[in-house]
């Protein structure tokens, strides 16, 4: 692993070795381009992905030396401080990763972009196709525009592979651990076999609710002929509830989640720093972020409307991460703006604020009738969402145990999926399924504590929770600390025990 990067000039820079407050000060620099240089890929302004470069230009932060001198200050400071100085070494141990793997990881996203497929005469972006799956009409276009990405994404998985057993090697190698599972046990805090056997369990306990819930809406969404096991491909176009999209217009979607937001004492229109990019662009990203460049100064919310109440929830969803990084405090160390251990405390404020959209009175006081039958809809697609996620945390699991012995195969993930929702998933689809970081566990434990933290808000502010400012002042203290707590300091708060699934199950199988 190298200790010295060649500049852009040519000339080798020498490495030293910086104070936290130097390199915290420097990294933040770093991470902002990096941020900036990904927003403007996935939102399709850009169609050429060069982190590589970024990388380069700041190589110098990332030597074994600086990790050791942080390490070093990290095992030194008082217990308050220790938590910052962890992010910083962490960050720096990234760093060293992506000197490494930046090039082929940017090789591999650009050979994404270049990607099209033919469909009915037209040529489409890979990333166009995915969208477009979500609003075919067509049963059977969907199952055939369908197998045409997932054989164009399948093609990519050798690349995708060589990165996945790449950045394993140098992660082992940083931490002096081979086990990966055990490594992000340590960087997460928690047990993910123990948060796998908690949601598994909630899982098969609604399992009788589900199964009626999943047949009445396929076949509202897929229609009576469709086929008793459809494929994956129709993933996107349930998640839309397409047959709903004449009810949740994108043409209103701004204008009521604008509302829904200022109910909650959120002007979001009003907020300069958050900058909304709702445009459809071939090359966009259908899968709706919020990339948090400088918090609280520079946070993008991005989504890609369809039509559909999904529109509704994503914008809301994204807004949640969104207020939550504008609204930390300011004087916070960077370390606590910007870095975390993982992604699941700021998923559990996306989730609170799109929980919205499950709640009757919402539905009733934005589209009047059928409001009941709308909010079934809503928890249709969360209880959707999370039987998948328990598969995921299921499959990856058990493929990073065996990954030494058998290096990296799909074994388990078509008949897990599959057994979760209801639907036929190829088995070549592992790779491209899998976000890094066992980010499968962070949704999860999300799910469970912004489940906790509703039934803390109904009991606190009342069962129009949803609509009222004392839930927006509460997020708004909350949102202050950033990213310093845990998502299981939240639930101790909260008074709940962290592996508490039991609010989570009442909500799936009300």
């Amino acid at each position: 692993m190298r200790d010295t990067a060649q500049l852009e000039s040519g000339a080798v820079a020498v490495a030293s070795v910086l104070t936290p407050a130097d390199f915290e000060q420097r990294l933040a620099r770093y991470a902002f381009e990096r941020s900036e240089e990904a927003r403007a890929v996935r939102v399709g302004s850009k169609r050429t992905s060069e982190q590589a470069a970024i990388v380069a230009r700041h190589a110098v932060l990332f030597t074994r030396e600086q990790v050791a001198a942080l390490r070093d200050a990290e095992e030194a400071a008082a217990a308050g401080e220790r938590e910052r100085l962890h992010r910083l070494r962490r960050a720096c141990e990234d760093g060293l990763v992506a000197i490494e793997l930046a090039p082929r990881q940017d090789a591999l996203e650009n050979r994404i972009l270049a990607t099209t497929v033919r469909f009915r005469a037209e040529e489409l972006p890979l990333r166009a196709a995915q969208a477009r799956l979500a609003v075919l009409d067509e049963y059977r276009g969907r199952e055939q525009l369908g197998e045409l990405q997932a054989d164009a994404w399948a093609a990519l998985d050798p690349d995708r592979l060589a990165l996945v057993a790449a950045a394993e090697e140098l992660e082992a190698a940083l931490s002096a651990d081979a086990d990966p599972v055990r490594r992000h046990d340590r960087r997460k805090g928690i047990s993910l076999r123990e948060l796998e056997r908690v949601v598994v369990a909630a899982r098969e306990a609604g399992t009788g609710a589900w199964t009626p819930l999943r047949e009445r809406w396929f076949d509202r969404i897929l229609g009576r002929d469709r086929d008793d096991v459809p494929t994956a491909h129709h993933f996107g176009y349930l998640r839309r509830l397409s047959p709903l999209a004449g009810v949740y217009t994108k043409e209103r979607a701004v204008e009521v989640c604008l509302a829904t937001l200022e109910a909650l004492g959120f002007r979001l229109a009003e907020e300069p720093r958050i900058r909304v990019d709702l445009d459809d662009r071939p090359q966009k990203n259908p899968r709706a972020c919020v990339i948090a460049s400088d918090p609280p100064h520079v946070v993008h919310l991005i989504t890609r409307p369809k039509g559909g109440l999904h529109d509704y929830t994503a914008l809301l969803h994204e807004a949640g991460h969104a207020l939550h990084y504008v609204g930390c405090d300011p004087e916070l160390p960077y370390a606590f703006r910007r870095l975390a251990r993982d992604h699941a405390l700021t998923e559990i404020y996306a989730y609170i604020v799109e929980a919205v959209t499950r709640e009757p009175g919402w539905h009733a006081e934005h589209f009047g009738a059928d409001a009941a039958a709308n909010a079934e809809a809503s928890t249709f697609v969360q209880a959707l969402l999370f039987r998948r996620y328990t598969a995921k945390l299921e499959f990856e699991l058990a493929f990073w145990s065996r990954y030494p012995r058998d290096g990296a195969t799909s074994d388990g993930y078509a008949e897990r999926l599959g057994e979760a929702v209801g639907l036929r998933y190829r088995p070549d689809g592992y790779l491209a399924d899998m976000d890094p970081g066992f980010y499968s566990a962070d949704y999860l434990r999300a799910w469970l504590r912004s489940a906790q933290l509703r039934e803390h808000l109904v009991r606190e502010v009342g069962d129009d929770w949803w609509r009222r400012r004392e839930t927006g002042d509460l997020l708004r203290e909350l949102f202050r600390e950033g990213t310093r707590p845990a998502s299981e300091d939240l639930a101790r708060r909260l008074g709940y025990d962290p592996l508490d699934a039991g609010p989570l199950a009442r909500r799936l199988t009300r």
